[in-house]
């Protein structure tokens, strides 16, 4: 019976951790979510110089650039790491947690779009876009 309770203590703790690190939640001031299906959720981000976001994660995604910016990301172990973002610039991204700064003067507006584990069986793997190509190319 003990062991039956620390199991199911044990789901509930992260389903609680893991609720608490959804970028929609713990910074629903700047993430607003546009479109979720069972294949994947797309975020519109924005902030202004100095903001700040809590430590949250991300499954695999994509991030899409629609302004300059310069953005300072900090893991969980403490490492951080600054990055510059031009406008047009899309990235694929594998699952991360991290926690955000806007150490610019601009800014930053992206959109991210998270992929659902059910689109990996959904779809078969592909490569991704090269950096310089555009939509509509």
């Amino acid at each position: 019976m003990k062991r039956i309770i620390g199991t199911v203590l044990a789901i509930v703790v992260t389903a609680v951790v893991t609720r608490a690190q959804d970028p929609a939640k713990t910074d629903a001031d700047k993430y607003r979510v546009v479109l979720d299906n069972a294949q994947v959720r797309v975020l519109d981000y924005s902030d202004k110089p100095g903001d700040k976001t809590s430590m949250h994660s991300h499954p695999n995604h994509v991030v899409y650039a629609l302004t300059s910016f310069s953005r300072k990301f900090t893991l969980p172990d403490g490492k951080t790491m600054v990055r510059e973002f031009k406008p047009g610039e899309v990235f694929w991204l594998e699952a991360q947690t991290h926690a955000g700064e806007n150490v610019g003067q601009t800014d930053t507006h992206v959109i991210i779009v998270e992929l659902k584990e059910s689109a990996k069986e959904a779809a078969p793997e592909t490569k991704g876009v090269p950096k310089a190509a555009k939509s509509g190319q």
